[in-house]
């Protein structure tokens, strides 16, 4: 794969229309949630989101993360978490993933926190492998259940 020069960056309210397409890229949900989840984390001291451009100028990829109460398997509370990470696929395998766990964890480490949670789906395979690049360790593995009370 080609090395590929990207610029990371701190979203900034100009890039809050880029936020939310690449969002819809990683997670279901319309639009319109989406915007609203945007400008919502927008004003919080506690969360923060990048993204990569490429040479061109074009968002292809971004992280977010926040600062949790707790999460499964940190020892500091609160804990840094990295909530998505999502890179286009013609872009994978470049680095850029890790240059964005990198930007989350330098903003993480200048508000002193020494350790990063994050989670993937037990089924996601390649989030597992993507973790273990970036340096995380798996911690623990856990099954939700849900039952409903409306009868």
């Amino acid at each position: 794969m080609e090395k590929m020069d990207v610029l990371i960056k701190r979203v900034v309210t100009q890039d809050q229309g880029t936020w939310v397409g690449l969002r819809r890229k990683l997670w279901s949900g319309s639009k319109k949630m989406h915007a609203a989840e945007v400008r919502d984390f927008s004003s919080k001291r506690n969360f923060i989101c990048f993204i990569a451009w490429d040479e061109d100028k074009k968002a292809v990829g971004f992280s977010e993360a926040s600062i949790r109460p707790f999460a499964n398997g940190c020892k500091e509370r609160p804990v840094p978490f990295l909530e998505g990470l999502w890179v286009d696929p013609r872009f994978r395998g470049r680095k850029i993933g890790k240059k964005l766990v990198g930007a989350v964890e330098n903003w993480a480490i200048k508000r002193g926190f020494r350790e990063i949670g994050s989670d993937a789906l037990i089924s996601n395979k390649v989030a597992h492998c993507a973790h273990t690049a970036y340096g995380f360790k798996e911690t623990e593995r856990v099954v939700y259940f849900r039952k409903s009370l409306i009868r």
